[in-house]
């Protein structure tokens, strides 16, 4: 049966209002597999600066067939505290009891990001709320600040979740990524040295605890996104990704399930514009491979075609077998602004040097994204900020295939 490819349109989920100058700001992204519902988040701003973020709206879409029919714009009123404005949506299902947990952060109002950099005093506020009906209904907020950070508050000027989605590992671990700006000491009535570190928030008891690890570092690392993928012998490593200053993208894994990470490098095949920009990552099973490789080093045909040719082929693993781990990766592709949404790919996530070149999912202006996976269907999702002057116009949404990254690979726009 021929393979049928997803209309390559986006759909504008959030569109800036010029009159009333409300922006919409901040995608994420949550893909429900039993109801085959997607979850898209976004912050509502009566402007596009960060401090003017008010709070989290929202969309539920369900897949028919290759397309998504998507219900009407929803204020999640829910998600607030009183003085506070509400940021960075960060949702993860729990396939265990259903439950889907959308963590953000509630700020104070009119506090910047900077001063509280400056002055060492945090006004941001860990919270969550719940649905137990895949989006249709949520609970009441939930602070999770004491509980979490604690005493480390002291030490962290002010912190984040996401933004973007969490996972859940296959030991039943909840992760939220994160990200802090610490400081250890004061000078005179100031802090010094405060430094942006990428951390985990996790969960073993299905959502009903939560605690904190260690930072990341000593690299500067700030919004980051997690992915599990298969290790060498067969064992489980947490990939980390994460924005930097620094020109290139910094990578990290932990073999701990999250808790600490190993010391991150920059990877040089993965750039970052000036200051830097979020981006997603999510792992997937691949595909069969289409050769196998006898004792000479020769190819040997086999009947499988190219993994990202057809993907109504069976997924790698079973039997007892490993499931082999791929990792794709959204982000801007330009070394110098946030243009041209590239996609990328790895078929070995523990090696630095095997990303692909960007297939270019939006040519133009481009800034933060949200990737999901859509396994039963071989599909992969994107959620991004997009626009023809500038990044800030919309926020669209996007189906496409594996077939699609690799078929234009060779194709894409520089990256400069």
């Amino acid at each position: 049966m021929e393979e049928v490819s997803p209309c390559p349109i986006n759909s504008t989920l959030f569109q800036q209002e010029d009159q009333k100058g409300i922006t919409y700001r901040i995608p994420a992204l949550l893909y429900i597999p039993p109801v085959h519902t997607f979850l898209a988040f976004a912050e509502k701003r009566s402007t596009s600066r960060d401090v003017d973020a008010l709070y989290l709206v929202f969309r539920r879409g369900v897949m028919k067939g290759l397309s998504v029919q998507w219900g009407p714009l929803q204020p999640l009123m829910e998600a607030t505290l009183p003085g506070h404005r509400t940021m960075n949506p960060c949702p993860v299902w729990e396939q265990n009891t259903g439950r889907v947990y959308l963590f953000f952060i509630c700020v104070r109002d009119h506090i910047t990001e900077h001063r509280q950099i400056t002055l060492g005093k945090n006004a941001a506020r860990l919270c969550f709320v719940c649905s137990q009906d895949a989006g249709c209904s949520w609970g009441e907020v939930k602070d999770l600040t004491e509980e979490v950070v604690g005493s480390e508050l002291k030490h962290w000027a002010t912190f984040a979740v996401g933004p973007g989605h969490g996972i859940q590992l296959q030991s039943g671990r909840l992760v939220i990524p994160a990200y802090a700006y610490h400081f250890s000491r004061w000078f005179l009535c100031f802090p010094c040295s405060v430094k942006p570190h990428s951390l985990m928030i996790y969960s073993d008891d299905l959502g009903v605890t939560w605690q904190h690890g260690k930072l990341i570092g000593p690299q500067v690392t700030g919004e980051c996104q997690v992915a599990e993928v298969t290790g060498r012998a067969g064992n489980l490593v947490l990939y980390c990704s994460a924005r930097t200053p620094n020109r290139f993208r910094a990578e990290s894994f932990s073999t701990d399930c999250g808790d600490c990470f190993q010391k991150p490098t920059l990877n040089p095949q993965l750039h970052e514009p000036r200051t830097g920009c979020q981006g997603s990552v999510v792992s997937f099973r691949p595909l069969k491979m289409p050769y196998s490789q006898d004792p000479s080093g020769k190819d040997a045909p086999t009947t499988q075609k190219h993994p990202l040719l057809d993907s109504s082929l069976e997924l790698e693993g079973g039997g007892g077998t490993p499931s082999p781990t791929w990792l794709l990766y959204s982000h801007p592709a330009s070394k110098r602004r946030r243009i041209n949404l590239g996609i990328y790919y790895n078929r070995n996530p523990l090696e630095v040097t095997c990303w692909s070149r960007p297939w270019i999912l939006h040519c133009g202006p481009s800034g933060y994204s949200d990737l999901a996976v859509v396994e039963e269907q071989g599909l992969f999702a994107c959620l991004f900020e997009c626009g023809k002057e500038h990044e800030c116009e919309q926020i669209a949404f996007r189906l496409f295939s594996s077939r699609e990254v690799l078929s234009r690979e060779d194709t894409s726009p520089s990256r400069n």
